[in-house]
C-alpha cells in the first residue's frame, strides 16, 4: 500500500532518537524526545492552494527538518509515517 500525498502535503518518516548522548549517558525510553528530523518519502503535486501558487522544494530521499507539533501521524504496514504541509518543514540538511 502506497501513500500518495495531495496538494502542498510532505510524508515524512522520522529518523531513529538517538539511544545515547554525546557524553555517554544512555537515555530511558520515556525520557527520548522525538526528534524533528526525518527522511522525505513522498510529495505531492503542489499546483494552487489557498489561491497561491505552491511549488515543491523538496523531494524524495531529502533529509529535513519539520516543525514539533505539525503533521499528522500516519501507521501504515506496520511503519509510522508523518503527514506536513510543506510550510511546516523548516530546512533541509545537506
Amino acid at each position: 500500500m502506497n501513500l500518495k500525498p495531495l496538494g502542498d502535503r510532505v510524508v515524512l518518516k522520522q529518523l531513529v532518537a538517538e539511544e545515547t548522548t554525546k557524553s555517554g549517558i544512555v537515555l530511558p525510553g520515556q525520557n527520548k524526545e522525538k526528534p524533528q528530523q526525518a527522511e522525505v518519502v513522498a510529495v505531492g503535486p503542489g499546483g494552487v492552494v489557498d489561491g497561491k501558487e505552491v511549488k515543491m522544494e523538496v523531494k524524495v530521499g531529502d533529509q529535513v527538518i519539520y516543525s514539533k507539533y505539525s503533521g499528522t501521524e500516519v501507521k501504515l504496514d506496520d511503519e509510522e509515517y508523518i503527514i506536513v504541509k510543506q510550510s511546516d518543514i523548516l530546512a533541509i540538511i545537506q
